[in-house]
């Protein structure tokens, strides 16, 4: 009896485990008080309960670890996230954006993500990624982010690696949900165009699709160092060109049917970070006006580092001094708020500083100062090699003899030091007495090193084109700038059906001059004499030394009886000169004269000299024949 039984109810587990009525960790207290039902004696009774229990606690024992490992990576995921998402916004402020943009960026992908289907997890990883996958600009230097025209082929290599580095920073990180697949594929083309992995169609991520997309359209619209910003329309229809080119078509289909209630939805966003003002009004604030946020800290000191190398750029683009005077005041307005500024340099023979360049309120007034090394603030300055802060700009008005009467109540000066040398000063000035504060001393400063290396390039390079059109003896034009100056001279009389004037001058004995006085009197006298035409002539008319003791007089609109009159007045002012060869002994100077007019004696500058120089050998012949009062003696030397 006791083992038919037995066997019934060995059967009747045999049933349930071949049957699979219950699983094998649910066996628990329920398995057990089945199994009661079937086992009649206690023994057995009492061993499969035990086994029951036992079962139903290590369920319960694995179940719980399992929800406690399943929280635990959510509370890392949280804490990972919470702990990188302000090196992510203040990543988004340097590159001069607003946090409101990874938000907005958020919202477009997430929304897109779930309206195609993607489950919460994957969700989650791509409203993750759209907050985390700019951050391997980290490892991208700022003078490549920031450069505003065109990348070369190394800089873009250097972009091209931060979504990687992106990934890897994240791939350590232990999310519960796919973050770094994403940041790797984001710059994926579906073309298989995009970089870095050349990706192709779907084989990129899904969530790495939809950030494409998103980060495609909410880039055109703001304006970045290389493209300015395009119209809500504009950006609609690149991305429908872009589709199934650079992007995924049906992310762009979802996303452009999904976008006005998106946009609806951005609106509630916190308010944006205030733009970097671009604009002279705009940066007519008060410096001491503090960012309302760290991320505006960030952006403000990311704008310094935009402006000194849009500035450094600019002041290399010419060697033109009141070019570059110009340009280094008009980019230092973006840069620190001033009312006026000014540009001094040094006469090193004088130790005198003059203003070379002043923009802004009275300018004109601040244009007028020269003043000595030590006098004055500016003067200060440039002896001590240190800047000023809130000076008195009435004390350089005052050293300068200037009347004081301006509306300048502020000053900062720093010098400008080249190769351990002062080379002048770089001023600004304010309306508002006690305006500047350190903090434009500091940016002040950082202009004033690359300003000086520029300007004192300029002047050297302004110094050596004077000298290479500069006769060195007399300081007149030389017969390169001659030629330059009758090219242009000629074509505009030419337009204008305008009269040119061009008269060749010879020094009547000069030869005898330098035979029996020797060279260096020679000299003397073609020195006095270049300084007396120069001054007979009117200050837009060319005086030019030819060759030896030849000088070429250029009289713009000027016809025939015009320029015999100047000649005769000219031949008058030389033969007036006092001129000693040495003490006791003085000189009677001369000239023969020869006149050409265009276009009446020919239309270019050589058959024009050729007349003149054949009329003034026909004067110099007509004077050695009749001599007169003006041309005796010419070489009159007393033993």
């Amino acid at each position: 009896m006791r083992g038919r039984p037995l066997r019934n109810r060995l059967a009747a587990l045999r049933s349930l485990e071949a049957g699979r009525l219950l699983p094998p960790f649910a066996a628990g207290a329920a398995a057990a008080a089945a199994l009661g039902w079937i086992l009649l004696d206690f023994q057995a009774k009492w061993s499969i309960a035990l086994a029951a229990a036992v079962l139903g606690i290590a369920y319960r024992v694995y179940a719980g670890r399992i929800d406690a490992g399943h929280r635990h990576a959510r509370e890392l995921a949280v804490r990972h996230l919470a702990t990188i998402e302000p090196l992510a916004l203040a990543i988004d402020a340097k590159d001069r954006t607003s946090p409101t943009r990874l938000r907005r960026v958020q919202l477009y992908a997430t929304s897109v993500a779930r309206a195609m289907g993607m489950s919460a997890s994957d969700v989650q990883g791509v409203e993750t990624a759209a907050l985390l996958r700019d951050i391997g600009k980290l490892a991208v230097p700022e003078h490549i982010l920031l450069k505003p025209g065109p990348l070369t082929t190394e800089e873009f290599q250097k972009i091209r690696e931060h979504p990687r580095v992106g990934a890897d920073i994240v791939g350590s990180m232990p999310f519960p949900y796919p973050v770094a697949p994403l940041i790797l594929g984001h710059h994926e083309r579906w073309d298989g165009k995009g970089y870095p992995a050349g990706l192709r169609g779907a084989a990129i991520p899904l969530g790495a699709r939809i950030l494409s997309v998103v980060d495609c359209f909410d880039a055109l619209l703001a304006d970045r160092p290389y493209h300015k910003a395009l119209t809500r329309e504009a950006a609609v229809q690149l991305l429908q060109q872009e589709a199934g080119h650079a992007l995924d078509p049906a992310v762009v289909a979802v996303f452009l049917d999904q976008l006005p209630l998106l946009e609806a939805k951005a609106l509630a966003l916190d308010r944006p970070m205030a733009q970097v003002p671009t604009d002279r009004s705009a940066v007519e604030r008060r410096a001491d006006a503090r960012p309302d946020s760290v991320l505006e800290e960030i952006a403000f000191a990311n704008r310094e580092i935009y402006l000194l190398y849009d500035m450094a750029k600019g002041m290399s683009a010419s060697l033109s001094l009141p070019k570059t005077l110009a340009m280094i005041t008009g980019k230092l307005s973006n840069l620190v708020p001033y009312s006026c500024a000014a540009v001094f340099l040094l006469d090193e023979g004088t130790e005198t500083l003059r203003c070379h360049f002043a923009t802004g309120t009275d300018a004109e007034l601040v244009q007028q100062i020269t003043v000595r090394t030590g006098e004055g603030p500016t003067g200060w300055v440039a002896r001590n090699r240190r800047p000023l802060v809130n000076a008195r700009p009435q004390a350089d008005f005052e050293a300068a003899g200037l009347p004081a009467s301006s509306l300048l109540q502020s000053a900062l000066i720093c010098p400008l030091l080249f190769e351990d040398r002062c080379i002048g000063t770089l001023a600004i000035y304010h309306t508002e007495a006690g305006f500047f504060l350190d903090d434009h001393c500091r940016l002040l400063d950082c202009v004033s090193e690359p300003a000086s290396t520029v300007i004192n390039n300029a002047l050297v390079f302004g110094q050596t084109q004077q000298d290479s059109l500069t006769d060195a003896l007399t300081g007149l034009p030389n017969t390169r700038f001659l030629y330059m100056h009758l090219s242009r001279e000629l074509a505009r009389a030419g337009r204008l059906g305008a009269e040119v004037a061009l008269m060749l001058m010879d020094l009547d004995g000069f030869k005898e001059i330098n035979d029996t006085h020797g060279h260096h009197v020679g000299d003397r006298a073609l020195a006095d004499v270049a300084r007396t035409l120069r001054a007979g002539i009117r200050p837009y008319d060319i005086c030019a030394r030819y060759a030896g003791d030849e000088f070429i007089v250029v009289l713009s609109g000027c016809g025939l009886e015009e320029a015999e009159v100047k000649r005769a007045e000219l031949q008058r002012s030389v033969s007036e000169m006092a001129f000693e060869a040495r003490p006791g002994v003085s000189l009677r100077l001369g000239i023969s004269v020869g006149i050409a007019v265009f276009s009446r004696d020919g239309e270019s500058y050589e058959t024009l000299l050729a007349t003149a120089d054949s009329r003034m050998y026909q004067d110099k012949s007509g004077r050695k024949r009749r001599p007169s009062r003006e041309t005796t003696d010419l070489l009159n030397a007393d033993a």
